[in-house]
């Protein structure tokens, strides 16, 4: 059996009393600090700050760096300027998914992709693969740590101690080359949770110091760490897609939700816009939806989904909902059973309990 891998903030962990850690993809990283509830409750009435350093960062560089991003992932990248970032898919041929990511550019012809850390062999493997001569590419994941500090309160946390003036700093935009406890940082205004927020992307090296001085800095303002239980249930309450659960290998980007950000209108070809043209021409076969369950009990991953006797889809995600308190899902199912109201059935272990579609995202923040 490998040895599982650890981000350069491991040894504080043990600083937290409680702290519980899982194997996640090959990683061995906290599922709580101090409880799954409290960290999801911090986050959205306060601030959480999110270990994520297992993820991975791609540099790419040089002549063509555009048309190469154009022909690999769905969005447009050539609306982007300098400072902006997307979200984003790889797809294969097919239309099935490789990864969702985000694009960053850096500058002219510079650019960071931040990908998944379950994908980060297969993603790198797949971009080489139809990498033109000229465009450079560098996987700095192992020497790039990424912490999100999420919440209300995560802009009142950062500002004192950053000279960059954050308020100005729209969603998806990042400034570079800030400095924080000593450290160069690359801020952005993104994240994982339906809150506002941001991600700080920095040396491994610098981490730890990082990590122990925003905890300390945001404690009056009842920030606290928090772990991959949370960031799960915070994303579901978002309805923001996990990879391997809302998108794969075989659930194209317009299947999981997120047809938004699949631009086949761009003027660049890009790998899948064929298949899914043809998938959105044809009517998108199955849909990801929102439900809720009338019958007491818990959707979880994979419990199947029924119309009558007919099996009509799965669960991806499912749990009781932290904020809401309510037994909610998200389920993959034949595009028509979809409609707001639809009565249907999941098997919770054995045993057929009714759930309706509901509107989704389950949770949104109020906007200042």
């Amino acid at each position: 059996m490998s040895e599982l891998k650890r981000t350069p903030l491991f040894p504080l962990y043990a600083q937290v009393s409680g702290v519980r850690c899982i194997d996640f993809g090959g990683w061995e990283l906290p599922v709580q600090f101090s409880g799954i509830h409290k960290e999801h409750e911090a986050v959205r009435e306060a601030a959480g700050l999110f270990d994520v350093s297992h993820m991975g960062e791609f540099k790419v560089d040089g002549p063509g760096s555009e048309d190469f991003l154009q022909l690999v992932t769905v969005n447009d990248v050539s609306v982007l300027e300098p400072g902006q970032a997307q979200y984003s898919a790889l797809c294969y041929p097919d239309g099935g998914v490789v990864d969702d990511l985000l694009v960053y550019k850096l500058g002219v012809e510079s650019y960071m992709l931040v990908v998944n850390a379950s994908n980060i062999d297969k993603d790198w493997a797949w971009l080489q693969e139809h990498r033109p001569d000229g465009v450079n590419m560098v996987n700095e994941s192992d020497g790039t740590a990424l912490l999100a500090l999420q919440g209300p309160k995560a802009e009142a946390v950062l500002q004192p101690l950053v000279d960059a003036d954050l308020g100005q700093l729209s969603p998806f935009h990042f400034i570079q080359n800030v400095k924080l406890f000593g450290a160069s940082t690359l801020i952005s205004r993104t994240g994982y949770t339906g809150e506002d927020g941001f991600e700080i992307y920095l040396a491994a090296q610098d981490a730890p110091a990082v990590w122990s001085g925003l905890l300390e800095q945001g404690e009056s303002s009842g920030l606290i760490p928090a772990g991959l239980g949370a960031r799960d249930t915070l994303r579901f309450e978002a309805k923001l897609p996990l990879y391997g659960q809302e998108l794969s290998k075989d659930i194209s980007p317009l299947e999981g939700g997120i047809g938004f950000f699949v631009k086949l209108g761009k003027a660049a070809d890009f790998i899948g816009k064929a298949a899914l043209q043809q998938q959105k021409d044809a009517g998108v076969p199955r849909k990801l939806v929102g439900i809720e369950m009338i019958d007491r009990g818990i959707p979880r991953p994979h419990y199947p989904v029924y119309a009558g006797d007919e099996q009509i889809g799965e669960v991806t995600t499912g749990t009781q909902s932290p904020t809401l308190k309510r037994n909610l899902g998200l389920a993959l199912v034949q595009s028509g059973y979809s409609a707001l109201g639809t009565e249907v059935e999941v098997d919770v272990r054995g045993k057929r309990l009714k759930a309706k579609v509901v509107s989704t995202p389950f949770y949104k923040r109020e906007r200042k």
